[in-house]
């Protein structure tokens, strides 16, 4: 589908000539769900459909990812907390940006975006069907505003690449882009060529999708996202045959049936979220102790009881915001770590994350993105 909004971009000529560079180009992108849609490129204005789009945005400007962003949702401070204090600290005037809510639960104020003249909206894949339902593409085509789909959390293995691409495309950093996924690709041939070479025996996993959030037992992960970086890394995604999508639920029972040999659960820092929560606080600079005694804790829940993860002490927590962002190579290389130590034993994943921040991201590196019960 390509955008037909020419009545409209005519006549906001005189608009449209003062926002732009004289370098701007209309071109036709192809997003991640096959849509043709045209753009003016480089973009100068956009509006972020989810605030955490910020973690790829980043890694395309170092110097200032925030300078053509004119409006986001307002995910990113219970999210991810302490990202948000980091670059609050270092782009204190993000703090004024306009802020949306979401296309899923209805709370996106299209009349707020347009009123931005955004030369773009970026939305994710997962929000495709509340934005067709409620015709926003039309609405927004009708006053020549393009939205793009980009994708980092349905298929992240899949549509990562492509995402960045197009995200180099619209900000005119191409060989950023390319740079980054050179970059990417490398760290998880890291893992994948030694996997192959080795053939090792590979352990069961449970991956626990924000374990702790909820009292609720126990989401969890098919054939993608964390589960297909389990596989990726050389184990054996336990709910791979029980979760048909990406995401989706497991009873105790199949846990306990199943018998694991790993336990990897998700955590964040989401007291903005659920105050007081059990979740596992692992991510930017945080607490390893404290996040080291919380997931401790998750291990007596009646869904661990008796299982050789929890026996043996190989029970790991790991940042959940990895399943919705570009850095999940960082991710695939502290799980094979995990599983196979003695194969991966001069494998490096916070070294491997420092140098992601040190070529690619304005933030310095803090680590706290894992923890682990074995051998602690």
């Amino acid at each position: 589908m390509r955008f037909s909004g020419k009545s409209a971009l005519s006549a906001l000529g005189l608009l449209v000539s003062t926002v732009l560079p004289a370098m701007a180009d209309p071109v036709v992108i192809k997003d991640v769900t096959g849509r043709d849609v045209e753009v003016n490129v480089p973009v100068e204005h956009v509006i972020l459909g989810e605030g955490r789009q910020i973690y790829f945005l980043a890694a395309l400007d170092k110097a200032n990812p925030f300078q053509h962003v004119v409006g986001w949702r307002d995910d990113l401070p219970k999210a991810d907390p302490e990202s948000y204090a980091a670059y609050l600290e270092k782009y204190p005037e993000i703090a004024k940006l306009p802020t949306f809510g979401g296309m899923k639960d209805g709370t996106f104020d299209i009349e707020q975006a347009v009123a931005l003249k955004p030369d773009v909206i970026l939305m994710n894949v997962d929000a495709k069907t509340a934005t067709e339902e409620a015709g926003y593409i039309e609405k927004l085509a009708k006053v020549g505003i393009p939205l793009v789909y980009v994708d980092f959390r349905e298929k992240p293995m899949e549509n990562t690449e492509p995402s960045m691409r197009i995200m180099g495309t619209l900000m005119g950093k191409e060989k950023v882009a390319e740079d980054f996924i050179a970059f990417r690709a490398d760290a998880i041939r890291k893992v994948t060529d030694v996997l192959e070479k080795t053939n090792p025996s590979k352990p069961v996993v449970f991956m626990e999708r924000a374990g702790g959030y909820s009292d609720d037992c126990c989401m969890s992960f098919g054939n993608e996202n964390f589960g297909k970086m389990v596989e990726l890394a050389g184990g054996v995604n336990m709910a791979k045959d029980i979760i048909p999508g990406t995401f989706g639920t497991v009873n105790p029972e199949q846990i306990i049936a199943s018998n694991p040999d790993q336990v990897i659960i998700t955590g964040g820092m989401w007291e903005k979220y659920v105050p007081a929560g059990n979740w596992v606080g692992v991510g930017y600079g945080a607490d390893t102790k404290e996040a080291h005694r919380k997931l401790e804790n998750l291990t007596k829940r009646p869904a661990f009881t008796g299982i050789k993860a929890v026996a043996d002490g190989n029970v790991h927590a790991i940042w959940h915001q990895f399943y919705n962002n570009p850095y999940q190579f960082v991710a695939i290389q502290q799980i094979a770590k995990w599983l196979h130590p003695d194969l991966f034993k001069d494998l490096d994943p916070d070294a491997t994350f420092k140098e992601l921040h040190a070529r690619f991201l304005p933030l310095d590196y803090k680590p706290g993105y894992f923890v682990s019960l074995k051998g602690e």
